[in-house]
């Protein structure tokens, strides 16, 4: 065999063994890894999402269940944790405490030319198998739009991108531990 051939196969005999370590310390990690970048104790193994309160001054009627079905959805998506009704592993409770709209860039008539919805959240994380992951903890999301336009035609957009920020947000808090 040829100098040049001995050498063209030596790389290719790195990238299988590479890919192949690659593989192996990947699946023995312990608690787990996703592709979310979720780190979950390994004894988690269900997780229930209480249905958000809204307690704002200002009562939108669907940002409730919005806010709590993205939070489920996420952690559907996001990790191979099982959905149960009571008795979870991993238990999330939140509040809606703030919800209002401000102006925030004055137009040069002394008018808004831009107004923010602002969106704020308390929650509560209960993990039974790993308690150093509990928090209670605020979080605060907002989106700016026009001042042209009313509240009513951007709000259901607004509040959906404002929730999966929030969402986010709380995943992040919870799994990711950065």
């Amino acid at each position: 065999m040829s100098k040049g051939a001995k050498m063209s196969k030596l790389p290719r005999v790195n990238i299988v063994f590479v890919t192949l370590l690659s593989c192996v310390l990947l699946f023995s990690c312990k608690g787990g890894y996703s592709f979310t970048g979720a780190s979950i104790n390994a004894d988690t193994k269900t997780f229930q999402v209480e249905m958000f309160l809204n307690r704002a001054s200002i009562v939108q009627p669907i940002l409730a269940s919005e806010l709590t079905y993205a939070m489920i959805n996420k952690i559907r998506s996001g990790t191979n944790l099982q959905e149960v009704e009571s008795d979870a592993d991993a238990y999330f409770s939140g509040t809606i405490t703030n919800y209002y709209v401000s102006p925030v860039a004055i137009s040069s008539n002394d008018q808004a030319a831009k107004n923010r919805l602002t969106i704020t959240i308390k929650v509560t994380y209960h993990n039974k198998q790993d308690s150093k992951s509990d928090f209670v903890t605020t979080f605060s999301r907002y989106k700016e739009y026009d001042a042209s336009l009313a509240l009513s035609n951007v709000e259901e957009e607004l509040i959906r991108e404002i929730n999966e920020e929030l969402v986010d947000d709380i995943f992040t808090k919870a799994f990711v531990n950065w």
